[in-house]
């Protein structure tokens, strides 16, 4: 088969396109012919070494798929031949990636995919929906309505963040650059504030007077002062991104107002907490789905260029055509 996989840690030209042997299902796995697979940020964590986690080289990258079951293997059930599928947990924890013609993955791992489903915007889709979904609802334990910020609502986290949140019946001030403004607005965030205004402390006070209850930082800039001062009595500050980002606050910001920092990433989901948001994004794409900006598709020969367009930041998501049906 052919696959995009690095043999070592490192930049973009770490990533090869090449053959390699055909994966054979084992005992609880479905053998997938991917179609699409999506390059998300945390691939690009993991192609630098920069999250650890487990690669067996040659290491296949890429952790979402849309595809077709070919064979199943001893003891997996509840998928047949034929069934057009989807999943969102490879390429992690020494799992071999979706960059590729064939996948073995474990059935536990693997959802149906809804029959009214575009398959590239629902790849595209279902990682920044899964980590809002689960950030929103597990994490900080949204309740409706409440106050929520969304930092760095521009991007496919962030905008699905702001999606979900209005969804769920909570008042979303979404911060974003003047550029991203507009689609701030389309996802149906109530206010809109520029990120670069220097009066951004005080348009946040008088947007949320009573305080914000949920706070999602999606943006890796590390200024958890400001955010601390706008919680609410039990407020919940959520941080989703930046990996090496330093940051100092004053821990009487936290503890006097009873409120709460989190960090999440997806990756330390269990199987139960994936099943429970892919059955929330199921629910989300039969009523209409969540909107994206147009991806990007490209060759799986493009594979390097899709990993340094991500990196290089944009709201458009990136998607590799594999084996693309008809």
């Amino acid at each position: 088969m052919r696959a995009a996989y690095i043999t070592r840690l490192g930049g973009p030209d770490a990533i090869e396109v090449g053959e390699l042997p055909d994966p054979a299902p084992g005992p609880g796995d479905v053998l997938v012919r991917v179609a699409y697979a999506p390059v998300n940020h945390v691939d690009t964590f993991v192609r630098s070494g920069g999250y650890p986690t487990p690669t067996p080289f040659p290491f296949v990258l890429g952790r979402d798929l849309v595809g077709t079951v070919v064979e199943t293997g001893p003891g997996a059930t509840g998928v047949e031949a034929g069934a057009r599928v989807w999943c969102n947990s490879m390429g992690h924890g020494g799992r071999q990636g979706t960059f590729s013609e064939l996948v073995a993955v474990p059935a536990d791992r693997l959802y149906a995919l809804p029959s009214q489903a575009d398959p590239v915007s629902f790849v595209a889709l279902v990682h920044p929906a899964a980590t809002a979904y689960l950030g929103l609802f597990r994490h900080a334990r949204l309740r409706l309505g409440e106050t929520v910020v969304v930092m760095g609502a521009g991007g496919a986290v962030g905008s699905a963040v702001v999606q979900l949140a209005v969804r769920a019946g909570a008042r979303v001030i979404a911060l974003t650059s003047a550029h991203s403004a507009g689609w701030a607005r389309e996802c149906g965030a109530h206010v809109v504030l520029d990120h670069d205004d220097p009066a951004l402390p005080g348009a946040v006070a008088a947007a949320a007077p009573d305080g914000v209850d949920v706070w999602w930082d999606n943006s890796a800039q590390g200024h958890l002062g400001m955010p601390l001062t706008r919680l609410a009595l039990g407020g919940r500050l959520v941080v989703v991104a930046g990996l090496t980002t330093q940051a100092a606050f004053t821990l009487g910001q936290l503890y006097a107002r009873d409120a709460s920092l989190l960090g999440f990433v997806i990756s330390n989901a269990s199987v139960a907490d994936l099943g429970e948001a892919a059955r929330a994004i199921i629910a989300v794409a039969a009523d209409g789905g969540l909107l994206l900006p147009s991806p990007h598709v490209r060759p799986l020969a493009e594979a390097a260029a899709a990993h340094a367009a991500v990196e290089e930041g944009g709201r458009r998501r990136q998607v590799i055509s594999i084996d693309p049906p008809g």
